[in-house]
């Protein structure tokens, strides 16, 4: 499962980049990628691979929020992904523990410790190497991907404060289902106000773009968009924490080597530095964060 895993990962980063290289609209993605994800989730149901949830509309107004953030977060990631080389993008991504923490301590109120807070300065100072030799380096992406880490971690941390003890009424799999399919429903709108005049057969015909295989490839995104999600909460399920949170650490580096080898993106000695010290700290904060100290 972990091996799958992966490899949904990096088929998904390597389609989804081709169609926002060829289609620059990542509103118009965006929504394609989570109504993929919502059909297959009504099949899922349909054919009662997994018992529908009964949800109230109190759990729904609590859920909203959650998928407004997970919405604009797959929004901005595309938007970085359209505008950077895919391995910078994921080592910016790389930077959302320090988000975590930022988060975490102004909402729940929850003071970091001393190594935790270390653990951060490799991934900072990482992220911060590799923007300086980054030979892609464009604003847009940059801050893109990091107002989707803004935007995951927001929604990662406010769950818990938002939902409580109504979490606990949804598996992971059925809430993930519902924010997947309230994520679409909410993007429809930006979708059609920000790209839905340009996104028209006309400006389709005149790119002289063969549709039928980039609408193959956007297919095979989603595909793989909704694939790689559900099965991190089917291994996390199966695995103790520790081992799920190292496992998303190589799977990060698996993705950003395979993106350089099949983009051939260049990348300097400083850039690779960079990368490699931001991802271990980020291995070093899964790891404090998931050690819990022993008895005396």
């Amino acid at each position: 499962m972990i091996v799958a895993w992966y490899l949904l990962n990096i088929y998904f980063n390597i389609y989804n980049k081709q169609v926002l290289q060829a289609l620059p609209f990542p509103y118009t993605i965006t929504a394609f990628q989570l109504a993929f994800g919502s059909l297959i989730i009504f099949l899922m149901w349909a054919l009662k691979l997994h018992p529908a949830p009964r949800i109230s509309i109190s759990q729904l107004a609590k859920i909203a929020p959650l998928a407004a953030g997970h919405m604009l977060g797959t929004v901005f990631t595309n938007m970085s992904l359209g505008k950077v080389a895919v391995s910078f993008t994921h080592t910016i991504k790389a930077s959302e523990p320090f988000f975590t923490v930022l988060l975490s301590a102004f909402f729940l109120g929850e003071t970091p410790s001393l190594l935790v807070l270390g653990s951060l300065v490799p991934i900072v100072g990482g992220v911060a190497l590799a923007s300086l030799t980054e030979l892609s380096f464009n604003w847009i992406g940059f801050w893109s991907a990091m107002a989707s880490n803004l935007l995951y971690q927001s929604r990662n941390v406010l769950s818990k404060k938002l939902l409580g003890a109504e979490e606990e009424a949804l598996d992971d799999i059925n809430l993930f289902s519902i924010l997947t399919i309230l994520s679409f429903l909410l993007s429809l709108p930006l979708m059609l106000f920000s790209e839905g005049v340009k996104f028209t057969p006309g400006y389709l015909r005149s790119t002289g773009l063969n549709l039928q295989e980039l609408c193959v490839r956007a297919a095979l995104a989603g595909f793989c968009f909704h694939g790689y999600q559900k099965l991190s909460y089917l291994i996390l399920a199966r695995v103790s924490p520790v081992t799920h949170s190292v496992a998303n650490c190589v799977k990060r580096v698996v993705v950003i080597v395979a993106s350089v080898l099949f983009f051939r993106t260049p990348i300097s000695p400083v850039n690779a530095l960079g990368t490699g010290a931001a991802l271990g700290g980020v291995f070093l904060y899964s790891r404090l964060k998931r050690t819990k100290p022993k008895d005396a």
